[in-house]
């Protein structure tokens, strides 16, 4: 019996490596080596350590055993998903793709691993195929999702189906498996109303770590005859139709910053001013942000957590230029950034409605930086960047990449780097043995 959806399940069992286009295999080897850098970024984390804890509690030692990343524990497949995908959104300094505002590598790439990690059958190619499957269904559900729902929705609601369709691949599911993993992982995907979160941020975040968790169970209940609903935001439009034939993987930005990427071209304008005129943030008196609605609303000046700091403009902005940049270290722990807090007081945002018409597709921000002097600067449009437009060099990425990983040491670090980097002679499990065991500060 063949559905409209024959393109979706083909694309997924069907792609192998060899038909995948050099820069498309080299942009998943990008977004593998920057997801586990944020993963080891977050590890250290509240969010990080209750999640893991929480996985152990409810399901250790599993039969259907995955680990936990900078962990080493043993959990089932889909508590294993849960908690890296929360390890990974604890820092908010992973790839994201703007028309779905929203990220997909988040649950992806713990959902691979949750299927993949203790088998030696697995190299490393077929890790990068299998995000490469993931980031493409999920991709197009978001697109879907947005253009068809009335509210905007959290990662969780879309990448949960991508988190299947690795599953689907992995555990080689037919055909009609394959539709009722992704339709019981749409079904039971949780649609978060992303607004509040930004509204008020907590450690719920982006919900990408129930996404990851409800794709993994939905594929392992396809396994056993448990059906699903269709999964309508892959065939309500033509998002599936140029599947193999345009990567959206191609299309992610990177994060130079572990902030919310709304506040980014706020944080470049303000950088950009201080190193042209050479300010230092004792010399400003005041600073004036005009951005498009959604960053506006990234309000909390005086954050308490890290989760407030991630989804502050004020504060991000100004712990910017306090420190000349902004790494996982000034957003750890807001308190202790005396600095940061006082001149984010003196940060105002303005909705721009210009600016806003053209969100998501273009992100803008304006900073009018005025000294105690008098003085005053103004920064123009400023794009952030990391969109496809103006990319990371691989350089770059590296060297976020190491600052996110310095916990590891530069052996460990740099042995993730060259497997990930050199992946023919590798196997996964050469990976795991780098990416699985503590962090030497971690708590667990």
């Amino acid at each position: 019996m063949r559905h409209s959806y024959d393109d979706v399940t083909e694309f997924i069992h069907g792609v192998s490596h060899r038909d995948i286009p050099a820069d498309v295999l080299h942009q998943a080897r990008r977004c593998l080596i920057d997801l586990v850098g944020v993963a080891a970024a977050g590890t250290p984390t509240r969010l990080s350590e209750i999640v893991r804890n929480h996985a152990y509690r409810q399901a250790g030692e599993s039969a259907q055993a995955s680990r936990l990343l900078f962990d080493g524990r043993r959990v089932g497949a889909a508590q294993a998903a849960l908690a890296n995908a929360g390890t990974i959104d604890s820092m908010d300094g992973h790839d994201g793709h703007r028309l779905v505002k929203g990220h997909a590598g988040v649950t992806v790439l713990p959902a691979a691993l949750a299927f993949m990690d203790e088998s030696d059958k697995w190299t490393i190619d077929d890790l990068l195929t299998t995000l490469i499957v993931g980031y493409e269904v999920s991709l197009r559900a978001g697109i879907a999702l947005h253009r068809t729902a009335a509210d905007y929705h959290s990662s969780g609601s879309w990448n949960a189906i991508g988190a299947a369709a690795a599953g689907a691949r992995t555990l080689g599911l037919g055909p009609e498996e394959t539709w009722h993993a992704l339709g019981i992982a749409e079904y039971s995907a949780p649609r978060g109303p992303m607004m509040r979160a930004i509204s008020h941020p907590t450690m719920v975040k982006d919900s990408s770590a129930w996404g990851a968790q409800a794709g993994v169970a939905a594929a392992y209940l396809a396994v056993d005859g448990f059906t699903g609903a269709p999964a309508e935001l892959l065939t309500v439009g033509r998002e599936t139709s140029d599947l193999g034939e345009r990567w959206r993987i191609m299309e992610q930005y990177f994060k130079p910053y572990p902030v919310c990427r709304w506040a980014h071209p706020a944080i470049q304008a303000g950088l950009s001013l201080m190193a042209r005129h050479r300010i230092s943030a004792d010399q400003i008196d005041d600073v004036e942000v005009n951005t498009f609605d959604a960053a506006a609303r990234l309000h909390t000046a005086a954050p308490t957590s890290t989760e407030q700091a991630q989804y502050s403009l004020p504060f991000t902005l100004a712990a910017a230029l306090v420190h000349g940049t902004l790494g996982p270290e000034n957003i750890l722990d807001p308190a202790a950034e005396a600095d940061s807090l006082s001149l984010a007081q003196r940060i105002r945002l303005l909705s721009s409605p210009r600016m806003t018409e053209r969100f998501p597709a273009v992100r803008l921000a304006d900073v009018s930086i005025t000294l105690k002097d008098g003085r005053s600067f103004t920064s123009g449009d400023t794009l952030a960047d990391g969109d496809p437009e103006s990319p990371l060099s691989d350089e770059t990425l590296l060297e976020k990449f190491r600052h996110n990983t310095q916990a590891l040491g530069p052996e460990r670090s740099s042995g993730i780097v060259d497997i990930i980097w050199s992946s023919q002679k590798n196997t996964l499990r050469d990976l795991m043995t780098l990416v699985m065991p503590p962090l030497p500060s971690s708590r667990s």
